[in-house]
């Protein structure tokens, strides 16, 4: 059966000594379908990101490229804004052959504006694990708003596993045909499903939806967050609210902002989703980072769509007008191996869900 991992599949990998774990796992750690990765006890600041390609290992390049070496143990240390840092992490794998890995970063990291991506040995490409992969994992680790304090242990990207499919109705992304009927029995978004290639999701810039205000802009000289601080930090220290001016947005280049979708989504217990970003030839925006969605997210009560997507966004070299309504991203879904024995939202640990314009986890509730 393909498709992608869950919680039960990954804990029997940890067990199975596919995953290897220099620090017993944490509570909270394997989510519904994903593995929290946690940074380990040093962190090396390098001149500039890199992959190691095909025949070296990222120990090889470190020894070239880092000038400065920090312990992240005890109170941790601050990884400075617009520095590049390469952090070895404390799970290491010895994956089988039909099994691949895929990560991104967590929601709490990307709505702090901390790029991060997963690099492994002998890699080509970010954020893939290549099928039979044996060896460590390392997170380039680059804070692009503020200066945060990391330590031993905190985590700021997942990784999810996917097996191989024998065939599409076995695993693999869902198409729009498949989309839209499955919308009309549970459905995906709260109003008119809009597909291409996944499904459309438009912005909202409506202030009545949100209280006053319809996103946040990131200030540009804060004091350092430390990221395992939990509704520590007042919002009008680190952000500016954003108020309405008739449904449109300026996006000024270089500022990082956070905006909600319009819709509301669930995904469905057997699904997992994926925020892509839309092509450039619709605006010259981004939204910041790719955003993975658990089964079980967003669903209410009653299963039907109850959770916003927070969307981190930036332009790219020129002002760009966001509209009320534009499009500007799109989900793109793929099968479950197995339905979670957990959705998210149902452990206790869950952030976001049923959440609208939502900052981190880290800012006091208003």
């Amino acid at each position: 059966m393909g498709g992608v991992l869950s919680s039960r599949q990954i804990q029997a990998m940890a067990e199975a000594g596919q995953i290897r774990l220099a620090a017993p796992l944490a509570h909270g750690q394997i989510q519904p379908a994903s593995l929290d990765l946690r940074l380990g006890p040093k962190a090396y600041r390098v001149r500039a990101s890199f992959l190691p390609g095909k025949r070296r290992g990222v120990d090889e390049l470190l020894a070239a490229l880092k000038y400065d070496e920090m312990s992240l143990e005890g109170d941790g240390a601050v990884l400075e804004r617009g520095c590049f840092y390469v952090v070895p992490l404390l799970e290491s794998l010895a994956l089988g052959d039909a099994v691949l890995g895929a990560a991104n970063p967590k929601s709490s990291t990307g709505r702090l504006d901390i790029f991060t991506r997963l690099i492994t040995d002998r890699g080509d490409r970010f954020d893939e694990v290549a099928p039979g992969y044996h060896g460590p994992l390392y997170a380039e680790v680059s804070p692009r708003s503020f200066s945060v304090r990391v330590r031993t242990g905190t985590r700021l990207n997942q990784l999810r596993f996917r097996a191989h499919a024998q065939s599409e109705s076995q695993g693999g992304t869902l198409g729009d045909a498949a989309l839209a009927e499955l919308h009309r029995t549970s459905p995906l978004v709260d109003g008119s499903l809009n597909l291409r290639d996944g499904v459309v999701l438009r912005v909202a810039l409506d202030a009545d939806a949100f209280g006053g205000i319809i996103g946040y802009r990131a200030q540009k000289h804060t004091d350092v967050i430390d990221v395992d601080r939990i509704g520590a930090y007042r919002i009008d220290d680190y952000w500016d609210r954003l108020p309405s001016r008739d449904g449109r947005l300026i996006l000024d280049p270089g500022d990082f902002y956070i905006l909600a979708s319009h819709e509301r989504l669930a995904i469905p217990p057997d699904l997992a989703a994926e925020m892509a970003p839309m092509d450039a030839a619709i605006g010259e925006f981004r939204v910041h980072y790719a955003g993975f969605f658990d089964p079980g997210f967003g669903a209410g009560p009653d299963g039907r769509p109850g959770a916003r997507a927070v969307l981190e966004v930036r332009s790219r070299e020129v002002p760009f007008i966001l509209e009320d309504g534009q499009f500007i991203g799109r989900l793109v879904y793929e099968r479950m191996a197995e339905t979670p024995e957990i959705l998210y939202g149902q452990s206790g640990v869950s952030n976001y869900q049923g959440q609208g314009l939502k900052l981190s986890k880290h800012f006091m509730a208003e």
